[in-house]
């Protein structure tokens, strides 16, 4: 798969930015370099390869434990909504620059 000149220009008018002629180019050349390196991944031979729990061995992590074990600290206790303890609306609008009582009022940023 391709992305063409018109894909571009759909997704920068979905996002709303005014690309010009040589940004257009360079994100037609980007975009369709990751597609074919994507591509290039998928032919890849991973049948035999397990999968990982976690990509990193950064943040926390317990060496002296094996497996999921290890990354114990990236998960927390699944507790029921009503059970946490949580900001009232009223506590949320209480420092708000601008609120109508129930929700935030934010300026307008799209103007289509």
């Amino acid at each position: 798969m391709k992305v063409t000149e018109k894909d571009v220009a759909y997704v920068a008018d979905l996002a709303n930015l005014e690309l010009s002629a040589e940004e257009r180019a360079g994100m037609l050349r980007d975009l369709n370099s990751i597609l074919d390196y994507i591509e290039r991944l998928g032919e890849l031979d991973t049948e035999n390869v397990e999968p990982m729990a976690q990509v990193s061995d950064r943040y926390g992590v317990d060496e002296s434990k094996q497996g999921s074990e290890r990354f114990a600290y990236a998960s927390r206790e699944d507790v029921p909504e009503g059970l946490r303890k949580s900001l009232s609306q009223e506590s949320a609008l209480e420092n708000a620059p601008d609120a109508d009582g129930t929700f935030f009022r934010v300026p307008k940023v799209i103007e289509r």
